[in-house]
């Protein structure tokens, strides 16, 4: 009886065998790839890809195949179970191969003009007034093990002098032996979707990640592909690339007629578009599939080869009631592309070999160049033009307490197919891998570092107080950190200690928070601090904590107050696409440099401050997540506003000076197709009442007063002036403007990537009641200050060259004293 159930077990398998065939398909003169030919398969429509290449699954071994291209003849082959690849050439026909031209118009031009046209009737977004839908994804980083030899070679390594020795090399054999069994990486996610007029928001109810107990945000934020291919911009892997469809798209891509079909029984245009310049940065390339009759796209093919050769399809379904073709099933793909270096790929580190002709850098292929990452969704339980309420409709996505939890009777409930043996060995395999080599805990401390801590138990020590310099304190060594989340998620404790061996004296600070709101992740503090503070310098309380390897401007600064200050304070982000934080606090200041204040006939070298702040980040156009640890800002996009209100508070605390600043930021951001980048900078303060100088503007300079080019080489600033002495100018109010266009990287090598960086900065100000600031010397900038520069960032090892003229109404006698020369130091992470 066992025997006869094994029996009905194989021969259920063998009927669900499938028959795989390749082939690439070539004009038979050129010999060069014909893109998207349409492939007929007992009524099954397919077509090859855009480099001709195609792959078709059979469960029949012998097959008829038909092929069919716009301006050639059609070909026919019929499969056996012999030949496993085909290479099909047709033949041209005699008229113009280019576009298909009929009465001196080209067809599928006027497909695409009309598909403009009826984009806003075609669009679920415009058209739709609400609709809902959950979608299944599964996402897998995996390899086809019958690509791959597996064979046990031997290699030879180089020695010294020349000599060569043998090397058994069994990484294919072992890669192939894995990869038969399991994926690299796998994970699973069930979403909502719920759209209407306040916004379009995505609730995460399950997730799974093999290997983690937890899930990671910024892979379930990743942006893999559009939702909607309507558009002006279609985004492919966080890049987006002007559409196809765009309302100018005439300029930058060519369109060609391919074939006319049927799609669930409507007439549609097959219609192939092709970027006009050869740049593989400049556009896409792919097949838009055309409804005949209402001009709408019920498939799309998106795609870009160039490092990486990345792809996105969208499929439709034509819903009769409300005339529409609603979105049902997309598919994201990443594959080699012509590249010689490594490319990371959520984490993974894939090495790719070059699939150029022209490149003579090549290797010998690796198990781990047939890998690829494949994202693939599937919508069900549509439904439209229904009530539709949603949470929050600011958020981009939300994450459900309860998502990482969800048991198998949930998944099976969405999955369209139950997991194969391949894929449940996945789970199985990688979490005992990460749990075993502690993986997911690596992962925690690497973010952790990442932002300047070092997790220890309950306690995470802060990078930043480890060792720094300045001309007043010298070497300044300390230690400082704060409770961590292992500690406890709604209180914490944070301080920090340090010492100049300058100056001779310690500094401190003892703070605690606890957490009233974890929705809004809103925090109730206090906290005591005793340390020292540049003289002029404007800080926003709401800037994020930013970790860097170095800060070089306080390398050079010497004149600084110090300040005993008790401070109360809330946090909060319950505004939407906000930040904010508002404050009281007493202060006790000493300037540490010859510096007198006078008011009302009373000179003052220390003095009281009891001051109320409110500073507010806006980000209106940033996407942001809400997770069980509170709310991410996963996708910044500008620009970004920042506004700070700060006012002393009258015979409040024995409070000396009555005055009141507003200070405001704006930053401006674009990336561009081909690598370039444009940022601008601009920044305001005004101070009124009696403000000392301690607490007005210097505007961030950054240069020594050295007579001699070469002694005032320093480490650049991020958005510092370069030319700008150290004390030479204050205002009580001013405005800074900035420039930067950062041009495509230069890739040398693999360590010298240099950037050229074009730079300009200007600023204006004033300052009031200057009689009252006694004992030093200063200027102001009335007349306006400007400089420009070129940057060559990351030459080599991260390490540049920074150069900058100072010009204008503020330009030094001496010519040399308006150069600045200084080196440049950027982190490149390679994310």
């Amino acid at each position: 009886m066992k025997k006869c159930y094994w029996l009905l077990l194989l021969l259920s398998l063998a009927g669900q065998a499938q028959f795989h065939v390749n082939g690439i398909i070539k004009d038979s003169y050129t010999k060069k790839p014909l893109p998207f030919v349409s492939i007929v398969q007992d009524g099954n429509y397919s077509i090859s890809d855009v480099d001709g290449k195609f792959s078709i699954a059979s469960k029949e071994k012998t097959c008829v195949l038909k092929f069919s291209y716009t301006g050639y003849t059609s070909a026919e082959i019929s499969l056996d179970d012999e030949k496993k690849f085909f290479s099909i050439l047709l033949n041209p026909i005699a008229y113009d191969l280019n576009e298909v031209v009929v009465s001196n118009k080209n067809p599928a031009l006027e497909v695409i003009r009309k598909t403009i046209r009826n984009k806003a009737q075609n669009n679920p977004l415009q058209k739709l007034k609400t609709f809902e839908f959950k979608a299944y994804n599964k996402l897998l980083i995996t390899a086809n093990p019958d690509s791959i030899d597996g064979r046990i070679d031997t290699v030879y390594i180089k020695k010294a002098f020349g000599k060569k020795e043998p090397k058994i090399d069994s990484s294919d054999y072992k890669f192939k032996k894995v990869i038969t069994k399991q994926h690299l990486f796998q994970t699973e996610k069930i979403s909502q979707f719920q759209f209407n007029d306040k916004g379009f928001k995505e609730t995460i109810l399950g997730t799974k990640m093999s290997g983690f107990k937890h899930p990671i945000y910024e892979i379930l934020a990743f942006n893999l592909q559009s939702f909607s291919i309507y558009d002006n911009q279609y985004e492919l892997f966080e890049t987006k690339y002007n559409s196809p469809i765009a309302d100018h798209t005439y300029q930058q891509y060519r369109f060609k007629m391919l074939d006319s079909i049927s799609v669930q029984g409507r007439k549609t245009y097959m219609i192939y578009f092709k970027n006009r310049k050869k740049s593989k940065a400049a556009g896409l390339e792919g097949v838009l599939y055309i409804d005949a009759e209402n001009f709408a796209v019920n498939k799309a093919i998106m795609r870009i080869k160039g490092l990486l050769d990345i792809s996105g399809t969208h499929e439709f379904e034509y819903l009769p009631d409300e005339k529409i073709w609603f979105p049902v099933h997309k598919v994201f793909k990443i594959v080699k592309g012509k590249n010689n270096y490594d490319i990371r790929i959520l984490g993974e580190t894939l090495p790719f070999d070059a699939d150029d002709d022209n490149t003579d850098d090549t290797r010998k292929k690796v198990a781990s160049d047939f890998t690829y990452l494949i994202s693939e969704s599937s919508l069900l339980d549509i439904h439209q033009n229904i009530p539709v309420k949603i949470r929050d409709p600011f958020l981009f996505m939300e994450v459900k307490k309860d998502a990482p939890n969800q048991d198998e009777e949930f998944w099976n409930r969405y999955r369209k197919d139950t997991l194969d043996l391949r894929s449940q060995r996945t789970y199985i395999a990688l979490d005992s891998l990460v749990s075993k080599q502690k993986i997911e805990k690596r992962l925690f401390v690497g973010r952790k570092v990442l932002n300047g801590y070092v997790p220890f138990g309950y306690f995470d020590f802060d990078l930043r107080y480890l060792i720094s310099y300045n001309n007043y304190e010298g070497f300044r060594f300390g230690v400082g950190g704060k409770t961590s989340e292992q500690f406890s998620r709604i209180f914490r404790l944070d301080g920090y200690t340090a010492y100049g061996t300058k100056d001779g004296h310690y500094k401190y600070n003892l703070g605690a928070a606890i957490r009233i709101g974890n929705h809004s992740s809103t925090w109730l503090g206090a906290s005591y601090t005793d340390d020292i503070r540049e003289i002029g310098s404007t800080s926003f309380a709401v800037d994020k904590r930013v970790f860097k390897l170095y800060n070089p401007r306080p390398i050079n600064v010497s004149t600084f107050y110090s300040y005993q200050s008790w401070r109360a304070y809330f946090e909060t982000r319950f505004i939407p696409k906000t930040e904010s934080i508002g404050q009281l606090s007493y202060a006790q200041i000493e300037p540490k440099f010859n510096y007198q204040y006078l008011l009302n006939g009373k000179t003052y070298q220390v003095f009281n401050m009891t001051t109320a702040q409110f500073s507010l980040q806006w980000n209106p156009f940033s996407d942001y997540m809400q997770t069980e640890d509170g709310r991410l800002e996963v996708e910044k996009r500008f620009p970004k506003f920042t506004f700070q209100f700060t006012q002393t508070l009258p015979k409040w605390l024995q409070n000396d000076f009555v005055f009141g600043k507003i200070d405001f930021r704006t930053e401006y951001e674009k990336k561009y197709l081909n690598g370039q980048k444009t940022s601008a900078l601009l920044e305001a303060g005004y101070a009124f009442g009696d403000v000392p100088l301690t607490h007005l503007y210097s505007t961030s300079p950054n240069s020594l007063t050295d007579d001699k080019i070469l002694q005032r080489i320093t480490i650049a600033g991020k958005n510092s002036f370069e030319t700008m002495y150290f004390n030479e100018f204050f205002s009580s109010q001013y405005l800074t403007l900035q420039g930067k266009h950062a041009f495509r990287k230069v890739r040398i090598s693999r360590k010298a990537k240099p950037v050229f960086v074009l730079v300009t900065r200007m600023a204006w100000g004033d300052l009031r009641k200057k009689e009252q600031h006694i004992g030093f010397e200063y200027k102001t900038l009335d007349k306006g200050y400007f400089e420009s520069g070129l940057e060559i960032n990351q030459i080599y090892s991260g390490f540049g060259i920074v150069g900058f003229y100072r010009y204008g109404p503020n330009q030094l006698p001496r010519f040399e004293d308006n150069i600045a020369l200084k080196l440049s130091f950027v982190w490149d992470l390679g994310f």
